[in-house]
């Protein structure tokens, strides 16, 4: 579904500032792959999902997704083959729209738009029960703002928004790092529950290791701008993250402030 072939990204070249973020990076991703994603800081995981996503170019390499070239594609016409979700609540939604309009702009992604009517009947109750399998009453609130619900709330809704019309490849970039711990548990299975439900291919970035080990059937680890991990399988179901932190070495990463 997903290959990445020997990709290289260079930040500031040529200057004191100069930062090798992405180093020669392979990695393939079969239809289905639920991929945790984990890596100190600066080990280039956010980078590989702006690469996928096309918010800069890479200076080498090949990204080819379900066997379509995207390197010469800008961003906007790569979205009609993704989903993805930020860590910020506040980036995958307008906040000074109504639910409903915010689910209406994510239903008729890579869709050519028209002057016909902007949200009929069915398409409306469409959105009351994609709503309503959140489980947060917001199928009640259809014309609220989204600048008005909580976080939680509104990263739920940008997941729901991300994966409406199945993409081929969710991107998901540490999205439930902002939130408080009850409500990123509640978006965390929520995300499992699409993911498995619509057999979505996903890449998620975390730093929380229980959650990297917890979730999806495949867990990488990066470092230096390549993986220099990859478990799955039972191995990955039997991992701990102790086991993590004995076998690769990582005492003092952030993501131990994550345990």
């Amino acid at each position: 579904m997903l290959e990445l072939k020997h990709l290289y990204k260079t930040f500031n070249p040529g200057t004191v500032n100069e930062k090798r973020a992405i180093d020669g990076l392979d990695l393939t991703l079969q239809d289905g792959d639920f991929v945790t994603v984990i890596g100190g800081n600066g080990a280039g995981k956010s980078t590989m999902l702006n690469l996928i996503a096309g918010v800069f170019p890479a200076d080498q390499g090949d990204i080819i997704l379900n066997g379509v070239r995207l390197n010469n594609l800008p961003e906007h016409k790569r979205a009609k083959y993704l989903g993805r979700v930020f860590q910020d609540p506040m980036t995958g939604t307008a906040a000074t729209m109504g639910i409903e309009e915010n689910l209406a702009l994510a239903y008729r992604r890579g869709k050519r738009r028209g002057l016909g009517r902007g949200i009929s009947n069915a398409e409306r109750e469409l959105y009351r029960e994609k709503l309503a399998s959140l489980g947060l009453g917001l199928e009640d609130r259809l014309t609220s703002r989204v600048g008005l619900l909580s976080g939680g709330q509104r990263q739920a809704l940008t997941l729901l928004m991300a994966t409406l019309k199945q993409p081929e490849l969710l991107l998901l970039d540490e999205h439930t790092a902002a939130l408080d711990p009850k409500t990123a548990d509640k978006v965390l299975q929520l995300t499992e529950e699409i993911v498995s439900g619509s057999h979505l291919t996903t890449l998620m970035v975390t730093h929380n290791m229980r959650n990297a080990i917890r979730y999806g059937n495949r867990l990488i680890m990066m470092d230096a701008g390549r993986v220099v991990v990859d478990i799955r399988g039972e191995e990955k179901q039997n991992l701990t993250v102790r086991d993590l932190l004995e076998k690769f070495n990582i005492e003092n990463d952030r993501m131990l402030l994550s345990e």
